[in-house]
């Protein structure tokens, strides 16, 4: 585990905080309540403001998320940035709390780690040189935090599930996006999504570039890949009642957790019998390997959405795009939460206020819970030396 004395040195950190498992509340996050609503209409962080908000439709409340400002590793002179995390839950809230608690502070001691290694290695000298220009921020970091995340929630399963069967089946998409030395790393598992907004001149319009992979298999590459992983299985991926499913169980092929798809050993009882894959596998059915993209940011960057899959299933990318670049800045997120639940209403048939009135847990018959974090990128700001304390 990580030290806590590592945790979050001198850093500014937004997270919706929460009354048990049950509701959002205004806690230190400094946010808002509005019945299942919780929101940060507006903060700042290394590259310019920030908008938050949450909804809640499940009972308990499976999405959890973060954005952290200031250093980004275990050193005090930096590398300094911005760090966003989406992370949607699925079969209770477990797995993405601890993706909350913990895969932040593994970015930090992964890049230590992997920084004093490179470093040391006369072999590895020009990864050693990209990753100090870099400030010690680099895929392989992020890659390492993740598997490490991973590892971890799987040793917490393995101690808890005779106990807690549950554990098994519990797991989390995870989407990250860091803001650091004028790069963009985006890093996802799972179905999660981030969009950017970028100035068309030619145009005179901001266009929504989707920079996220997902891993859905409702998508044929998807289903090609976990095909060309599982050649010997016909049954990897299962159409039932007109959806594509992992073995008939799940849309996803990667997230964290899921450890009853990882591991055998969890594929048995005390795990209920719908839970279970009916033959005995060897490797593991899902990946918690992210997708990874790096690239350095322009000037015509203007924003960028983070949002769980709730938010996408209702409303395109240009939509959502539209909305932000139409709209004030302050309250941004709460305002596609809020078109978002238009849209759900209006496909019910339903008035958006009749929506309001429907509690958690029955809610999730109209939507599913959403998060969404807009991240305004301020040209001027981008070019600041990454050494620099926020």
């Amino acid at each position: 585990m990580v030290s806590r004395s590592l945790k979050r040195i001198a850093s500014r950190c937004w997270r919706p905080s929460f009354d048990g498992e049950n509701s959002c509340k205004a806690g230190d996050a400094n946010g808002r309540v509005d019945g299942l609503l919780w929101y940060k209409d507006s903060g700042e962080h290394y590259t310019g403001k920030f908008s938050m908000a949450v909804i809640q439709a499940n009972n308990l409340l499976e999405d959890h998320s973060q954005l952290e400002s200031g250093p980004l590793s275990s050193f005090q002179s930096g590398p300094y940035g911005t760090f966003v995390g989406i992370y949607d839950g699925h079969g209770g809230p477990e797995a993405a709390r601890f993706i909350n608690e913990h895969l932040f502070d593994y970015i930090k001691i992964s890049e230590f780690l992997l920084l004093m290694d490179l470093v040391t290695n006369s072999k590895a000298i020009n990864d050693a040189e990209f990753t100090t220009e870099n400030h010690g921020m680099s895929a392989d970091v992020i890659n390492k935090a993740f598997l490490a995340t991973e590892e971890d929630f799987l040793t917490l399963v393995k101690k808890q599930w005779l106990s807690k069967p549950l554990i098994a089946s519990v797991g989390s998409c995870c989407l990250v996006g860091i803001v650091c030395s004028g790069l963009l790393y985006v890093a996802n598992v799972g179905d999660s999504r981030v969009v950017l907004g970028r100035l068309e001149k030619a145009f005179k319009e901001v266009k929504a570039i989707q920079l996220s992979t997902e891993h859905n298999v409702r998508y044929e590459s998807v289903r090609e890949e976990l095909q060309s992983l599982h050649p010997n299985d016909p049954k990897i991926v299962v159409l039932r009642h007109k959806v594509w499913r992992v073995k008939g169980i799940i849309q996803i092929a990667r997230s964290i957790g899921d450890a009853y798809l990882k591991k055998d050993e969890f594929n048995k009882e005390p795990l209920l019998p719908r839970f279970r894959v009916s033959e005995p596998f060897e490797k593991p059915i899902l990946q918690a390997k992210p997708s990874i993209l790096v690239q350095k940011l322009s000037p015509k960057d203007r924003f960028l959405i983070f949002a769980s899959d709730g938010l996408w299933e209702l409303l395109s990318n240009q939509d959502a795009v539209n909305i932000v670049n139409a709209c004030p800045r302050t309250g941004i997120a709460r305002k596609l939460v809020k078109a978002a639940l238009r849209e759900a209403a209006k496909k019910r048939e339903m008035r958006y206020s009749d929506l309001k009135k429907v509690d958690r847990g029955v809610r999730r018959h109209f939507h599913d819970d959403i998060t969404v974090i807009v991240l305004f990128l301020d040209s001027h700001l981008l070019s600041r030396a990454s050494c620099r304390r926020f």
